[in-house]
């Protein structure tokens, strides 16, 4: 049966940009297979589900093709069956200037214009 360690899948599937985050993840305890805090080294197979917390979201992954090499990014989907919970609409306040601030800038102007429009 085919197998993987985890930090290299979860690079691999594109959910870490680099593999040495991969590894870091995995040493600060972010990382679990099947509800066990996973090592980098630890093996993964098709049907185990790898919980991760990845840029303060948690992503529920079940492993359907253990790769080893990076691919892109449609067939990295391919890979993966993705159980996470829907990512919340961050609520955006509205845009305030104070007066004598100064002349707008590029990104003051786009949201100036978002609100106008």
């Amino acid at each position: 049966m085919e197998s993987a360690r985890v930090d290299q899948w979860l690079w691999a599937v594109r959910i870490f940009k680099t593999r040495a985050e991969a590894t870091e993840a995995c040493r600060g305890r972010h990382v679990s297979v099947n509800d066990a805090v996973a090592k980098a080294a630890t093996r993964v197979q098709p049907g185990d589900r790898v919980a991760a917390h990845v840029h303060g979201r948690d992503r529920i992954l079940e492993v359907v093709d253990p790769i080893l090499k990076r691919v892109g990014a449609a067939r990295a989907a391919d890979c993966l069956v993705d159980h996470s919970p829907p990512v919340e609409a961050r609520e955006v306040g509205p845009f305030i200037r104070t007066r004598g601030s100064g002349r707008p800038t590029k990104r003051d102007r786009r949201q100036l214009d978002r609100l106008r429009g």
